[in-house]
């Protein structure tokens, strides 16, 4: 089967582009043939499928095929430009670029069916071509069609049109039904999942990995985040909780990795609250990511609203118990055997769980049972598998 996978964000640098990834990668191995459409500032290569960069201006790069940096519905460690400030003749010269990059890959590669993210500009250029396609819905596009007004029309005709809708979480199913009046049979649940030849239990040395951060700190208690650093994810909580548990244990530090639209006024906030040891350390790779969730006995994901949360899968696999959320997609996976859940803006109730796993050595306890979970459950094979009858479905 030959598949058309297109995204609006790089391949690396956000939930969508690592799902893009990781569906192309294991789509191969499965012996499929695949080409990837994605925005980036430079050209990607070194890839085993053939990838087709539309390239953005960044400030810096030469040679572009848009003048603008590729917009984001909220943030990315690569572009704060954002769907909702794009002119009107900017918007026209992204769809219109999309569906260049989209006809061309229909007439030399010859898809059997396009696969786009988001119910947004992707999806109508695939809906466009006549080729059969599906839609994957990862939860921030319901943010755009929320905030953006100028493409509701669109969205609204996608949402209609597309042959299958697949809903990362089950809360993300809820919300596109209760934006779109839609048939519920056309939405498909698949759960994210996440490399595990990255994201696994390594034996690494602590304190040269703190080291190699820029953080010569004596090994103690480790907490860490991984994301974005935007008003969804929950950041500024995270700082209040850090005000109270940082009194209680004296031997903690939490890491801050991710960079965002709201880096400057979150680290303002954390100075503010006077926190001692509290870092940020900007954007790392994931084969980086992967070491500091080793190194950490506790993942933090205190989002006011998650779609899925593959940093807590992705953290679980580590071996790193996961605070999460009672909202959205965490709810669907973290349970008390692999970390626990708190509500959403509570800084104190975040605080007090903090120190109660702390306390009790929950990663000792839950570590290696989290890692088995997350192998069983959320493994790339088995979603991907799934994926290829929903394929097979609407291509015959």
């Amino acid at each position: 089967m030959k598949i058309l996978l297109v995204n609006h964000f790089p391949l690396e640098g956000s939930g969508s582009g690592i799902y893009t990834q990781n569906v192309a990668e294991e789509l191969l191995n499965l012996n499929h043939k695949v080409v990837v459409i994605a925005p980036d500032h430079k050209k990607v290569i070194n890839k085993d499928y053939q990838v087709r960069s539309i390239i953005f201006y960044n400030g810096v790069n030469k040679n572009f095929h848009l003048p603008f940096n590729f917009p984001c519905f909220t943030t990315h460690p690569f572009s704060n430009t954002t769907f909702y400030e794009l002119t009107n003749n900017q918007i026209s010269d992204y769809v219109n670029t999309f569906l260049d990059f989209t006809f061309k890959a229909k007439d030399d590669f010859n898809p059997d069916i396009i696969h786009a993210q988001h119910l947004w500009v992707s999806s109508y250029c695939a809906l466009k071509t006549g080729i059969p396609f599906i839609v994957t819905c990862h939860g921030t596009d319901l943010i755009g069609f929320k905030k953006g007004r100028r493409y509701r029309s669109m969205v609204i005709d996608i949402s209609k049109k597309a042959q299958f809708i697949i809903a990362i979480s089950n809360q993300v199913k809820k919300d596109i039904l209760d934006l779109f009046y839609i048939d519920e049979k056309k939405i498909k649940v698949i759960f994210n999942g996440f490399d595990p030849n990255i994201f696994k239990i390594r034996d690494i040395n602590n304190q040269k990995l703190l080291n190699k951060l820029g953080l010569p700190l004596e090994v103690g208690k480790v907490i860490c985040f991984v994301g974005k650093l935007t008003h969804f994810k929950g950041v500024d909580v995270l700082i209040k909780a850090a005000s109270i548990y940082e009194k209680v244990l004296d031997n903690v530090i939490t890491l801050i990795v991710g960079y965002g639209e709201l880096y400057d006024e979150l680290v303002n906030l954390a100075n503010e609250m006077g926190l001692k040891r509290f870092y940020f350390l900007g954007h790392h790779d994931q084969n980086v990511v992967s070491k500091i969730y080793n190194l950490a006995d506790l993942a933090i994901v205190p989002s006011r609203k998650e779609a899925f949360g593959l940093v807590a899968i992705e953290a679980l696999a580590c071996g790193t118990p996961v605070i999460g959320t009672i909202n959205g997609g965490l709810q669907d996976f973290i349970n008390e055997d692999v970390g626990s859940l708190v509500k959403p803006d509570s800084p104190e109730e975040l605080a007090e769980k903090v120190i109660e796993e702390i306390n009790s050595e929950s990663k000792v306890k839950k570590g290696e049972k989290a890692a088995k979970y997350a192998l069983k459950n959320f493994s790339w094979n088995k979603n991907v598998k799934n994926l290829i009858k929903i394929y097979k479905k609407v291509i015959r």
